[in-house]
């Protein structure tokens, strides 16, 4: 071995040998267990970032780690690589998407190459290209022929300068966030995947996600919202709206109908256009409304505003009158675009009800009677509904309590032909149509005589053009008439191709699914290798994924079982949710009000004997500068650490073992300079042990034969290590723990007697063990000490340390004394002494006779294994 660890030299020859032998490609081989780790994969970006490392080094070790129980290991990688960045970057670099796409996936594929990933690189796709979303396109016109995906007007986000959709979070104070233009809300065609049909299933499936945490599960339940309720219908008043009709409302609350005061309807809704015909006032309050956000969030947060139509509907049990009224938090598109308001039982009707003194009428009193109705300040007790509340006084229901009231008015509803009970879903179909350019083509023709046609197989895919630069004025697809012209499938007559483009959020639904087979050109996945390798067994990935992305996966994979691609129900039989990495920020205020992020590796810092930050000043300049507190690396804080720098100065390796030690995954990893450096001693110190044992020379590892005490506890202590750490990695996946066990080997290895024949056998099974052990987070320096302790073997080939069971019964055993419960010294008696041995061994012992004073023992504990406690 070279005297010196030397992470640049040992990381290049290893991640050469793995290529040349094409060491991790993946083969269906149904005579081992198969095991498939999967990270989410990168939108490419340009660079990693510490989160990419993190990720992705947490799936790599479990993925070495099962590929050493003799699992067939299947680990791939490819790029998300669809999306409006690469629109941005177009229009801010003058070139087109592709290009810059392309040359970051070229650029991230070296950085993911130098960190040693196992990877599967035969696998690799990318969703931007045609044989990717061909199958994409084809899956589409299937679903659309059976009414799984369908077309229909929606009220969206619409950037009047741009032209374009927006996503709610890209409205910033009611403006485009690239435009500045005030943002409108506007009802266009779009096309939409049918989820809801499979609302039940995605929650009732859930249940058998015992690998996935609870908190993702939740989440998920809480997104799809199942409630249950009664649909309500208003009658119309004659008098005042001019017709007869009905105004039809969701509510999961019928007990509460008596309570009714007011109806209250969204912009769009035909009684708003009505009542704003002749009304200059209603019409400026409509267009205000339009303008705001479409997002629930927003709309909970917002101001609430009304305006009174002048129209009325009727309660469908006490026939009174209720005013219609226009609420800007009331959204077009949920439900029926209405709701009943309860003002003395829903908070937001309240609030909107005392803004504009709108009658409260009391439905619920508390039993015990303690807190009494106020109509002007809201209680939280208003909206309960269990047993410490009952209906007041005054009409049929009073006295009873919710599920009585709930089921006596849904019954009168049914009976008056006014309404029936009702279970529904918060969840909304998925609109996936986007008016950009960078994304996957919708695969429809539309035809004058034959309206919506699918573009038949044989002429998929729909090529995106790769040569366009968008000049974020809506989609150049839509000014391209090389594109958008074509011929009518069916009849043939002139016709004009769709040019929205598919929500990117459909890519990364399937793309799990796709790695079984990425070569495939039959199908969109080769059943029987899908049915080889799916489900995915381990999952790693961001919390902020926890419900978008992974509802769409679970939703897709369902809609590839219907159509006889993949046999499971579930995509991710486990999944891993990793904290993010968190460094501290510094900053100086400018002039302007704004903050000069200043990146830490510039800042010199004064700590008191706590570790607290006492003084932080600039390393150039010397002046102080303000400690702005622990956040997540980002380049708008300027707190992020380039893996790339790092890896360069200080060796894959190191980062790999100080994201593994600094925290366990599913918690946020505060990145520290100490840490690192810690990091790197352990691996220098790791080189330094196994140098001086194979400096000597090579030998057999310990098979039998006479040991020493030290030496019996230098196995009893290897084996139990191997015990632990094949438990932190397989069910408890905490590899800091692992590490730590570990570290606590070598330092039972440092004093236990090495030499002799015995002791060198001892320690050349040691050191095997402890490369294997720590090959999943170091494989490079693994790699290269095993090359030295077996020469002419690959450590790939190796399995998972086996357990010694009879080194683990131990001949001895060293038991804690205490003198009235205070440590005195330690006593080393035969594993099966009895108890009146290991008395007289502790009251024997020096220390113990010093401290008891010449007392008797009043009485003598005995914690078998453990500890003696001498009372006096």
């Amino acid at each position: 071995m070279q005297e010196h660890y030397s992470p640049r030299e040992l990381e290049a020859a290893a991640q050469q040998k793995w290529q040349h032998t094409a060491a991790f490609k993946a083969v269906e081989d149904a005579s081992r267990p198969k095991y498939y780790a999967l990270s989410m994969f990168p939108y490419p970006s340009g660079k990693l970032h510490m989160g990419h490392v993190r990720n992705y080094t947490i799936t790599d070790v479990l993925a070495r780690f099962k590929r050493f129980q003799g699992f067939n290991v299947l680990q791939p990688m490819g790029w998300d690589a669809f999306g409006l960045p690469a629109e941005n970057a177009a229009m801010k670099n003058g070139g087109a998407p592709a290009a810059w796409t392309y040359a970051n996936i070229d650029y991230m594929k070296q950085q993911l190459g130098s960190l040693g990933f196992a990877l599967d690189w035969e696998r690799e796709l990318a969703t931007c290209k045609p044989d990717y979303y061909r199958w994409e396109q084809w899956l589409f016109t299937r679903l659309f022929q059976k009414g799984v995906i369908y077309k229909k007007n929606g009220v969206v986000n619409w950037d009047p300068v741009d032209q374009t959709v927006l996503a709610n979070e890209q409205v910033v104070d009611g403006r485009g966030w690239r435009s500045g233009a005030v943002v409108e809300k506007r009802e266009i065609p779009m096309y939409y995947f049918g989820i809801t049909k499979y609302a039940d299933e995605l929650l009732q499936d859930l249940d058998k996600l015992d690998g996935w945490p609870e908190q993702v599960k939740t989440m998920q339940k809480n997104w799809i919202g199942k409630s249950f309720g009664a649909d309500v219908t208003f009658a119309y008043d004659e008098a005042s709206i001019g017709h007869a009709g009905q105004l039809k409302v969701y509510t999961t609350r019928p007990d509460t109908l008596m309570g009714a005061t007011y109806v209250a309807v969204a912009a769009e809704h035909p009684l708003a256009t009505q009542a704003a015909a002749a009304n200059p006032e209603l019409q400026a309050f409509i267009a205000e409304c339009k303008g705001g956000s479409v997002a629930e969030a927003d709309v909970a947060k917002m101001e609430k505003k009304g305006m009174d139509t002048g129209l009325f509907v009727l309660h469908p049990l006490s026939g009174e009158r209720l005013p219609v009224w226009i609420a800007n938090y009331v959204l077009w598109g949920y439900g029926e675009g209405a709701v009943m308001a309860v003002p003395s039982h829903d908070e937001r009707d309240f609030e909107f009800a005392n803004k504009y003194a709108l009658p409260v009428r009391q439905v619920y009193e508390r039993v015990a009677g303690d807190l009494d109705f106020d109509a002007t300040q809201w209680q939280d007790w208003y909206a309960l509904k269990d047993e410490s509340v009952r209906t007041v006084a005054g009409n049929a229901y009073s006295g009873k309590g919710f599920a009585e009231v709930f089921d006596a008015i849904v019954a009168d509803l049914e009976t008056a032909a006014a309404g029936a009970r009702k279970t529904q879903y918060r969840l909304r179909d998925w609109g996936i149509s986007r008016q950009r350019y960078w994304g996957c083509p919708i695969p429809i023709i539309h035809c004058p005589d034959c309206g919506d046609v699918p573009v038949p197989e044989q002429d998929l895919p729909v090529v995106l053009p790769e040569n366009v630069i968008p000049d974020g004025a809506g989609s150049p697809l839509a000014r391209m008439p090389e594109f958008y012209q074509t011929s009518c499938p069916k009849c043939g007559a002139a016709a004009r191709r769709e040019t929205d483009t598919m929500d990117t959020f459909v890519e990364s639904s399937w793309y799990y699914a796709r790695y079984a087979s990425p070569h495939c050109d039959t199908a969109m996945v080769d059943k029987k290798a899908a049915d080889y390798w799916l489900q995915v067994d381990q999952y790693v990935g961001g919390i902020e994924h926890a419900i978008l992305h992974l509802l769409y996966a679970r939703f897709f994979h369902k809609l590839m079982r219907d159509e006889g691609l993949v046999s499971s129900d579930e995509p991710f039989k486990s999944l891993l949710t990793q904290g993010m990495v968190i460094c501290e920020t510094f900053y100086r205020d400018l002039p302007n009000g704004s903050k000069d992020w200043i990146a830490p590796q510039d800042v010199v810092l004064e700590r008191d004997g706590k570790g607290k930050i006492v003084a932080a000043t600039h390393r150039v300049d010397g002046l102080p500068v303000v400690v702005g507190g622990i956040e997540k690396m980002s380049k708008s804080k300027n707190n992020g650490v380039d893996p790339q720098e790092f890896i360069e100065k200080y060796g894959a390796d190191t980062a790999r073992l100080f994201m593994m030690f600094a925290a366990p995954p599913e918690q946020s990893l505060e990145w520290s300079d100490a840490g690192v450096e810690g990091a790197f001693r352990f691996l220098k110190r790791l080189w330094k042990i196994s140098k001086e044992h194979t400096d000597q020379g090579v030998v057999a590892a310990y098979r039998s034969g006479e040991l020493s005490a030290s030496q019996k506890e230098l196995r009893f202590k290897l084996h139990s290590t191997i015990q632990k750490v094949a438990d932190d990695y397989g069910r408890r996946q905490q590899f800091n723990t692992a590490i730590a066990a570990v570290m606590e080997l070598l330092n039972t290895y440092d004093k236990a007697d090495t030499t002799g024949e015995a002791g060198r056998a001892v320690a050349q099974e040691v050191l095997e063990a402890v490369v294997i052990l720590l090959s999943p987070i170091v494989p490079h320096v693994c790699d290269a000490i095993w090359s030295q302790l077996q020469p002419g073997s690959d450590i790939l080939a190796q399995s998972w340390p086996a357990v010694d069971e009879s080194a683990l019964v131990k001949s001895e055993i060293e038991l804690m004394v205490q003198v009235c419960g205070k440590l005195r010294g330690s006593v080393i008696v035969a594993a099966d002494a009895g108890k009146d041995v290991v008395e007289a061994a502790a009251l024997a012992h020096e220390n113990v006779q010093k401290f008891m004073e010449g007392k008797p023992a009043k009485k003598i504990i005995v914690v078998p294994g453990r500890l003696v406690n001498i009372v006096v």
